[in-house]
């Protein structure tokens, strides 16, 4: 039978199948099945690491900023604030706003995390990871668990797809009241200014938001205020894990 000639198939879906397909389907369902085991060794090591080093920020930011440029010295401002103010800094551990924001914590003496991500192109961890707190993993949903779940809050910079990601996941979790709510502030007003009015003038005003959900973002440029606006959720909600 020619690899090419499709079949019924023993699953649920009538979608026709070649052998070939059907090989390469059932030999997936054998390594899930062992790859629970791996993902959940990963869980099992970011809660103990992740647990022991006690309330957070995550910061996010595009992985391409070079260290000349105006968001790369508002990373460090804010690492270093955060630090200052007795945060855990993480970030997803490599170049660009990343690094930026361990280096200021770094450089205040804090605490700074790094979660990096196997990938094709491999990512190298940045040099201002702290490496007891250097985690690397191989699923991604289980890496943005844990920038999720010791956050007191988010801060976001200037980002592509990936900062994208973890900015509107955050908001759906907080929306749909899967996690507690945590401030999430917006850094670089100008980079933000635009989707900020999208929001408000596309998605709000078209009936695809409530009304109170603009307000799960704070945006400024200043490091000192964006740190406030955790300070401030903190002292009143408390101090603890978001699930």
């Amino acid at each position: 039978m020619s690899e090419l000639t499709r079949t019924e198939t023993p699953f649920e879906a009538d979608r026709p199948m070649s052998p070939v397909e059907m090989a390469r389907w059932q030999n997936e369902r054998i390594k899930d099945t062992w790859r629970v085991f791996r993902v959940m060794s990963e869980f099992v090591e970011g809660f103990e690491r992740l647990g022991s080093v006690g309330p957070s920020v995550s910061v996010f930011g595009s992985a391409r900023t070079p260290e000349d440029h105006p968001s790369y010295a508002q990373g460090v401002a804010v690492g270093k604030e955060l630090a200052d103010r007795g945060y855990a800094v993480i970030t997803g551990g490599g170049p660009g706003i990343m690094q930026a924001a361990n280096e200021g914590a770094h450089r205040a003496g804090g605490v700074s995390v790094g979660l990096n991500i196997a990938l094709p192109h491999e990512q190298h961890v940045n040099p201002y990871v702290d490496a007891p707190h250097n985690l690397t993993f191989e699923f991604f949903f289980v890496r943005k668990t844990m920038f999720v779940k010791y956050a007191q809050g988010y801060i976001v910079l200037p980002g592509g797809f990936g900062t994208m990601d973890e900015l509107f996941e955050s908001l759906t979790l907080i929306q749909t009241k899967k996690t507690a709510r945590f401030p999430v502030v917006l850094m670089g007003e100008a980079y933000w200014a635009g989707l900020i009015a999208w929001i408000r003038e596309t998605l709000l005003d078209g009936g695809y938001i409530s009304p109170e959900d603009p307000d799960l973002l704070v945006l400024t440029d200043d490091p000192s205020e964006a740190v406030d606006v955790i300070d401030r959720f903190c002292a009143e909600a408390g101090i603890a894990p978001n699930f």
